[in-house]
């Protein structure tokens, strides 16, 4: 049984242009069937849910978020990010998601992170999974029906700009202490953090980071990517 399709939106309409990952949009969008979505990058701009207010947004990796049928969402950003979109078959979903008629999301969803890095894997792949797919439909939906335990979530301007820190120097030989240095604690504080936060060390974000800067290269097909090194 197949209970949903997964689109890997880039959050630039990917239809419209086939530039790299990260790029300018602008879209609005009212659900016509049940949704989950999961960022996996960092994401700034304006949105405005079920409403016509718009309010600026900065989200980071890992907030998973349930639209059901008839919300409209408009959001809108001048750099991008990589978003997971799965549609839920609808009578699977009725059965199985929350009974609202609102979006809600929860923040620092490490577990979602990690199961749409997963589907993002099984996109790329040159051969479809279903029952790989199913599997990580099946936990993200089961996600939406526990209690997320905040307690250890990272929102503070000091990780922030760690991630910001990656984005800009990636191409750099970026150490532990340098980024430790910025979160402002020790190297060993900082590594149990961010891999609590994000659900991967430094380094395997780092690499993640520049695998995706590697993508944007080959789709322009206006450098070489020697510089990009793993």
């Amino acid at each position: 049984m197949v209970y949903a399709s997964f689109s890997l939106k880039l959050l630039r309409q990917r239809q419209a242009s086939d530039q790299g990952p990260r790029a300018a949009y602008s879209a609005r969008d009212a659900a016509q069937s049940q949704t989950l979505g999961v960022t996996l990058e960092r994401q700034q701009g304006v949105h405005a849910i079920d409403s016509d207010r718009r309010v600026d947004f900065d989200t980071l990796p890992g907030v998973l978020a349930y639209t059901p049928i008839g919300v409209e969402v408009f959001s809108e950003s001048v750099t991008g990010g990589e978003y997971l979109l799965m549609r839920l078959d609808e009578p699977f979903a009725d059965e199985q998601l929350p009974c609202v008629t609102h979006r809600v999301q929860s923040s620092g969803n490490r577990r979602a992170l990690t199961l749409a890095r997963a589907v993002r894997r099984l996109l790329l792949a040159p051969q479809p999974d279903l029952l790989a797919f199913e599997q990580c439909a099946l936990g993200l939906v089961g996600l939406t029906r526990q209690k997320i335990d905040t307690t250890q979530r990272i929102t503070s301007m000091s990780f922030v700009r760690v991630l910001e820190q990656i984005a800009e120097q990636f191409h750099q030989p970026l150490t532990l202490a340098q980024l430790a240095d910025t979160y402002g604690q020790n190297p060993l504080r900082f590594l149990r953090d961010f891999t609590q936060a994000m659900g991967l060390t430094p380094h395997a974000y780092l690499v993640e980071v520049r695998l995706q800067a590697a993508r944007r290269i080959i789709k322009h097909q206006q450098a070489g990517i020697s510089y990009c090194q793993i």
